[in-house]
């Protein structure tokens, strides 16, 4: 016997009672089946229903053959009654991403001639793929119409079309339908076929906003949020938004270009560094000048940095530089050698030292994770003279 599918007739429904047909255990807890339920099953990419079942709590839903088939933690008896309740948040989300994803989707298909052949509700956002590449301009086009489709707040249309009604119904569809086709209608915005649970009205979708278009096969996918989530995310990005004026003592409206002009000054900042650094690297390495091989501890530096103090004072001694820059346990390396092997020696290095990095042509870089006395250890275990 088919289960009756309360969520159909009244998507808002999450109280209801029922008799229990059957249960049996299985992997992950119980099945449990009912006359009827309000627990809408995983399918159509949107995600099931999550709840209770008396003291039981409801894990998973799925339908087979008709027949809606409850994931439980607990037993519960069969011929008895029951009474569910449904997470409504969760419900609730997931209908506002769902036809939220309809009204978007419907005006991307009908504005620009793609079609919808991927969606996935995920617990934090909602991807839908499309199979003609679309601009973000075009996205962003969509994006308003569809918030001015919430906003004028029509009621949605759900019907259960004859297959002569529906051969007249121009609908959106992945795949051919057999059987009962039930119809989902966003006046203004989209008309699909879908199994899915949704709002009663578009203003209940609350708000669309498109987070990212990337290219995707040979189409394009999409992430949004709708609703809660919608607002949730654009109120992290306020706060985000609203620290960084403080901190640049900007408007936040004019973030972007206090950030522009911060990184400028950065940009202009690293070249100055860079000049000083080649400045006080050609000082040091005279001081080695023929001074054969040599080692040098320096405070922690860039890596670029290590490796151009490393090249200056190795053109300048004559001999192999090795030059460590960190502490606390540690510390990042360049060795120069020049027209020697020192592949060896940088593999012994790393393994002694937990160390990681390498290179060819006499030239290694890298980092290891020992103190300044556990290196000179190694040091002079390896016969390598020290400064």
């Amino acid at each position: 016997m088919e289960t009756e599918k309360l969520y159909y007739s009244d998507p808002f429904l999450c109280r209801f009672t029922a008799s229990v047909l059957s249960c049996e255990e299985v992997k992950g807890g119980f099945a449990v089946t009912l006359d009827r339920t309000a627990f809408y099953p995983e399918g159509g990419g949107q995600p099931a229903d999550h709840g209770t079942l008396g003291t039981a709590s409801v894990t998973d839903v799925h339908e087979k053959d008709g027949v809606i088939v409850h994931t439980c933690s607990s037993p519960l008896k069969a011929g008895g009654s029951v009474e569910g309740t449904v997470d409504w948040e969760r419900r609730f989300d997931h209908m506002q991403q769902h036809s939220g994803e309809h009204i978007i989707s419907g005006l991307l298909c009908s504005l620009y001639h793609c079609d919808n052949v991927g969606f996935h509700l995920g617990a934090d956002t909602v991807t839908i793929d499309y199979n003609t590449e679309l601009t973000w301009e075009q996205v962003v086009e969509a994006e308003r119409r569809a918030n001015e489709v919430i906003w004028a707040d029509a009621a949605v249309e759900v019907a259960y079309p004859s297959p002569k009604e529906l051969a007249s119904i121009d609908y959106r569809s992945k795949k051919e339908l057999t059987g009962q086709v039930r119809i989902v209608s966003f006046p203004e915005a989209d008309c699909c076929a879908c199994c899915g649970t949704h709002v009663l009205r578009a203003g209940q979708v609350g708000l669309i906003k498109v987070l990212s278009c990337q290219k995707f096969r040979q189409g394009v996918r999409l992430e949004i949020l709708c609703g809660r989530r919608a607002l949730h995310h654009l109120s992290a990005v306020f706060e985000q938004n609203r620290a960084v004026a403080q901190a640049t003592s900007a408007k936040p409206t004019e973030t972007a270009a206090a950030v522009e002009r911060l990184l400028g000054e950065l940009s202009s900042a690293k070249a100055r560094t860079a000049h000083l650094e080649e400045s006080v690297f050609a000082s040091l390495a005279e001081q080695y000048r023929g001074a054969g091989d040599v080692v040098l501890w320096e405070e922690p530096m860039r890596p670029d940095a290590v490796r151009c103090l490393c090249d200056a004072v190795a053109q300048a001694c004559g001999g192999r530089c090795m030059v460590f820059s960190g502490g606390d346990g540690h510390y990042a390396y360049a060795i120069l050698s020049p027209g020697k092997d020192i592949r060896e020696f940088v593999k012994a290095l790393n393994s002694a030292l937990q160390g990681r990095g390498g290179g060819r042509d006499g030239f290694a870089q890298g980092s290891v994770a020992a103190d300044r006395a556990a290196i000179e250890e190694f040091l002079a275990q390896d016969a390598q003279p020290l400064p």
